[in-house]
């Protein structure tokens, strides 16, 4: 193991420890690589992190172990590292990072960060969103093609009501637009102006684009509005996304949109991108806009449609069965195909998107929840809910106030 090494940044030295620790097996790809390559983009990536609270997402034995979410940096970290103080739904609080320089940078990669998660606040106003965040989600079985389709339908949209849509790939199965809004209305305004997008999305692009919440209903590519509900981050502009390939959340030009592939935006070949054109997000700063036309058109629509709720918990329009709670989404995984060699008659008749996988947010990282919805399978065939084939729970020994440890809330 070579020893630490150090890089000169913005005049400051940032250590880099175990700089040869690989983080993307398939590539080679240490962390002093990943380091070198956020420095590399670094104005472009400070664009879409500075002055932000930040979560740490951080991969630090590498891609192929489940990420640790961390909400407070170090105890020991530079003294020149910025924080400040999130209030969080359940009435707790935490300090997190704020990066404010290219050394910031190089040190939040440094702690195992892969990609970079954050907030829609500046750490000024930590109440007023000054992002308007459009997550274009597909359901399996959902071209690229008609994800870029709604995408051009969300740039139309926005632009009809004052913003200006800012794209990029989001280096996994989706992708991003973003607009710029001065920071005048609160978490709960915001996500109602990005629903309202959501809304009439779906209503001009019906055969593309649904707006619907739960996912067992949907069909075509989920507009989704939640990424503004407030303590939701996303991958920034530049990310470098954990994934084989290394591929990168690339902004990009609404003239490229049409003939782009996620996989040609790597962490191989977006420095060299970036030296040549240049970042295409470089004047989104001067484009700051008002929610006040799609809050009026919120107002036009009436309220969103919300799902049937029985006593307690929601209960679900579709034949759903749980199959699996699992800590990491290879064992959820393994648990669906035991599940599916018990029901070997009911798999043919599955669609792709009737198999929901999904990533769920816990106390400090990811855990993973199978549901299968039996819209397609004949009443008369469709098989029981069983006892789960993994069972963890992810809240075991946790407690916050109004819940007593290892309790409900």
């Amino acid at each position: 193991m070579a020893s630490d090494e150090t890089v000169i940044v913005a005049e400051r030295e940032v250590p880099v420890t175990h700089p040869d620790r690989v983080v993307f097996p398939e590539l080679g790809v240490t962390k002093l690589d990943l380091v070198r390559y956020y420095l590399s983009v670094a104005d472009g990536a400070l664009r879409g992190v500075i002055g932000r609270p930040m979560i740490l997402k951080r991969f630090v034995k590498g891609i192929t172990e489940e990420a640790v979410f961390q909400k407070r940096p170090p105890t020991k970290r530079p003294e020149w590292i910025d924080t400040t103080v999130l209030h969080y739904a359940r009435g707790t609080e935490a300090e997190e990072v704020v990066v404010r320089d290219a050394a910031a940078l190089a040190w939040v990669v440094n702690l195992g960060c892969v990609d970079l998660n954050p907030h829609a606040v500046r750490a000024d106003d930590l109440d007023r969103p000054d992002e308007l965040r459009i997550d274009l989600d597909p359901v399996p079985g959902v071209t690229w093609e008609q994800i870029l389709a709604t995408a051009f339908v969300v740039r139309e949209v926005l632009a009809d009501h004052g913003l200006v849509g800012f794209p990029k790939t989001s280096g996994s199965r989706g992708f991003h637009i973003y607009a710029r809004v001065a920071p005048r209305w609160p978490f709960a305004q915001v996500r109602r102006a990005a629903e309202t997008v959501a809304r009439e999305v779906e209503r001009r692009a019906p055969d593309l684009a649904t707006s619907r919440w739960w996912k067992e209903e949907r069909q075509g590519v989920f507009v989704d509005f939640n990424q503004n509900a407030k303590d939701r981050t996303v991958a920034s502009a530049y990310s470098v996304r954990a994934t084989p390939d290394a591929r990168v959340s690339t902004p990009l030009d609404w003239s490229e949109v049409p003939g782009c592939r996620p996989e040609a935006y790597t962490i191989a070949t977006v420095p060299a991108r970036v030296a040549e054109f240049g970042d295409p997000w470089a004047g989104m700063d001067g484009t700051t806009g008002s929610l006040d036309p799609l809050l009026a058109l919120a107002d036009d629509l009436g309220p969103a449609e919300k799902p049937p709720k029985g006593e307690g918990r929601r209960q679900s329009t579709m034949p759903l069965v749980e199959i699996a709670r699992a800590k990491t989404k290879q064992e959820a995984l393994d648990g669906l195909e035991r599940w599916k060699s018990r029901h070997a008659a009911v798999v043919p008749l599955l669609e792709p998107a009737d198999v929901l996988v999904d990533g769920m947010r816990g106390s400090s990282s990811l855990w993973y929840r199978v549901r299968v919805n039996l819209q397609h399978v004949p009443p008369g065939q469709r098989p029981e809910q069983e006892p789960l084939e993994v069972d963890y729970d992810p809240w075991a020994g946790r407690s916050w106030p109004g819940r007593a440890p290892g309790g409900e809330s």
